[in-house]
């Protein structure tokens, strides 16, 4: 990390979060050595980012949070987190979508704010599980000058999950019945060994039937996702058709994921290769 005082909050959060997981701890003096920033400064960052859950505050310093794999934060506890990668991913992916599209939207921070970029694409078809996606097109719908070709939101019914995700049989069954050109789907882990995962069971059985009826997936995912693994995994990475992660990934990571997807999109930098096209 170089040191850098005109540095947003939000970046250094980042920054400390990313130096946390990478080193197994970190020291408060060594974090104001490397952001440039007072003592002060780091520590109520320190606090904000052990508000959200994501790390553990200790003596002079702070250590990353073990989660278990049934851990499920809630959507406030994660809305905070890698919030301009998940802007760039959200500007990457709105330009996968064509006039006039059926496509659906998963649960998930990355999917929620993908949504707010979707709502000058004329005409298009939404079909989504979460509650906070489907706000984001009906919030627009209500203004005082309703837009021409407003989106056609459906959403499913089903169980509230803590990442305001409708899942169960009864959103299980009305996906099943559905058919869209591509899919965005959020993710709590992506690995090669795990594929997609979920600490939610429920969730995991959703997702799959998203995945079932989806003629493209496209699996939006911030670079802190790739590696975790939650309890129940519900798609391989051969079913993803596409990546869509920010610059944070390691190159190390994109060589492995470019031998197992046939395309991977690195938001606000070149799109890389990755395998052969699937058909």
């Amino acid at each position: 990390m170089s040191e850098n005082q005109n540095l947003l909050a939000e970046q250094r959060r980042s920054l400390i979060l990313d130096e946390v997981r990478r080193r197994g701890g970190v020291r408060v003096n060594e974090l104001t050595r490397k952001l440039g920033v007072s003592d002060m400064t780091v520590r109520r960052d320190l606090d904000a980012l052990a508000r959200q859950g994501v790390l553990e505050k200790v003596h002079g310093g702070a250590v990353p949070l073990i989660e278990a794999s049934t851990h499920e934060p809630g959507f406030e506890a994660k809305s905070g987190l890698e919030l301009s990668a998940k802007d760039d991913i959200a500007r990457a992916a709105a330009e996968l979508v064509t006039p006039g599209a059926a496509i659906a939207l998963s649960g998930g921070t990355t999917t929620y704010a993908l949504a707010g970029r979707l709502l000058d694409v004329p005409d298009l078809t939404v079909v989504t599980n979460s509650v906070r996606v489907a706000d984001v097109f009906h919030a627009a719908q209500r203004t005082s000058d309703p837009r021409q070709g407003a989106a056609t939101v459906v959403l499913t019914g089903g169980v509230r999950t803590p990442s305001d995700s409708l899942v169960g049989p009864v959103a299980d069954q009305a996906i099943a019945m559905l058919h869209f050109d591509l899919l965005f789907l959020g993710v709590h882990g992506i690995s090669v060994e795990a594929g997609l995962s979920t600490p939610n069971l429920a969730e995991a059985e959703t997702n799959r039937r998203l995945v079932q009826s989806a003629r493209r997936v496209v699996v939006v995912a911030d670079h802190t996702k790739w590696g975790t693994v939650g309890l129940s995994s519900f798609a391989s990475l051969d079913q993803v058709d596409t990546l869509v992660t920010d610059s944070g990934l390691p190159a190390e990571a994109r060589d492995e994921i470019s031998e197992h997807l046939p395309r991977l999109v690195v938001a606000g930098r070149p799109e890389e290769p990755a395998g052969p096209s699937k058909v």
